[in-house]
């Protein structure tokens, strides 16, 4: 039973990150990255 789970959840967060790629949202997931990281170190 626990592989179930444990593949379910592997397809899930795949199924998820492939629906995030195809609208598009890589571009605001990095500029989101870059700009938490400047605010971090003091530069932004």
């Amino acid at each position: 039973m626990k592989h179930y789970l444990k593949y379910g959840i592997l397809l899930g967060a795949a199924a998820l990150i492939l629906l995030g790629v195809s609208v598009g949202e890589t571009e605001t997931v990095l500029q989101k990255a870059v700009r938490i990281c400047l605010e971090c170190i003091g530069v932004g």
